[in-house]
């Protein structure tokens, strides 16, 4: 990938929005294949491209930079809670070979500190 300024230029902006959306559906699929290079290779890809986006502003977006974004969010969001899925799952096999019910408790000071909000 060639570093480039999206904010300069419209084509730029758009090209690093579709590479972005391309990273978060094959981050999807290595998730789904739990594919650990693939999900580290994905995480570098959505850094560095971020790191492109990072000069862009809300100025930059036409309709279709704003309908690519919105999409992003939303692969973002469900690779997200995939994750999540996933670190659940662990956790619950975790439990399951220790006989603990689970690995980490928040302390009851946590608990009582956080209810006095």
């Amino acid at each position: 990938m060639t570093q480039t300024n999206p904010a300069g230029d419209g084509r730029e902006l758009h090209e690093t929005l579709r590479q972005m959306l391309a990273v978060l559906e094959s981050e999807r699929q290595a998730l789904a294949g739990l594919d650990l290079d693939a999900i580290i290779g994905a995480t570098q890809a959505k850094d560095w491209l971020c790191g492109e986006l990072e000069h862009a502003t809300i100025d930059d977006l036409d309709d279709e930079c704003r309908g690519m974004v919105e999409t992003a969010k939303r692969l973002n969001e469900v690779n997200r809670q995939v994750r999540n899925i996933i670190a659940a799952n662990v956790a619950k096999r975790l439990d399951v070979l220790t006989g603990s019910s689970r690995l980490y408790r928040a302390g009851a000071n946590y608990a009582l500190a956080a209810g006095r909000r």
